[in-house]
């Protein structure tokens, strides 16, 4: 059960990527993006990691993405010039891109290296707590200028986007 929602999910993140590649919206990458980035924290929650999903959801669908959503901003992209990378046709990139996929999607079906293992929950949960104790309790100050420094971040991105009015 657990290995046929790991290939839903691995099938989607797949999916989403090629998406975030191939289309010339800047706005529809980053949504892709932002799907992708669900699909492998969906992977961690099956994988019994539930702070490292958490972690990917708060810091790479959360904070990430807000950076890409505001250098998308930056660049005013219906006055920038959208080139392709790929000069000529996308086909034949494309085309190996999905013969390279099936054949990683075979390899990893036929071996067993990748099977699923029995999630420990016991641990887990001490291991978390842990990791916020010292987070919050010995690390206090470096979390805290480090969450000042990301709010001097977005106030600069704020001031550096805004037009100057003529």
């Amino acid at each position: 059960m657990e290995q046929g929602f790991f290939l839903v999910f691995a099938a989607a993140a797949v999916i989403t990527a090629l998406i975030m590649v191939l289309t010339h919206n800047p706005v529809h990458s980053a949504l892709a993006l932002m799907a992708c980035f669900l699909q492998i924290s969906a992977i961690f929650v099956l994988l019994a990691a539930p702070l490292l999903a958490v972690i990917q959801i708060f810091v790479y669908v959360g904070a990430i993405m807000v950076l890409f959503v505001f250098v998308i901003m930056m660049i005013d992209v219906r006055e920038a010039v959208l080139q392709r990378f790929v000069p000529g046709g996308s086909l034949p990139a494309l085309v190996l891109l999905v013969l390279l996929g099936v054949e990683m999607l075979a390899l990893v079906i036929m071996s067993d290296r990748f099977s699923v293992a029995a999630p420990a929950t016991s641990r887990t949960a001490g291991n978390i707590r842990e990791l916020g104790t010292t987070l919050f309790a010995d690390y206090l100050l470096p979390f805290e200028v480090a969450s000042v420094i990301l709010l001097v971040a977005l106030v600069g991105a704020i001031v550096l986007a805004r037009k100057e009015a003529d």
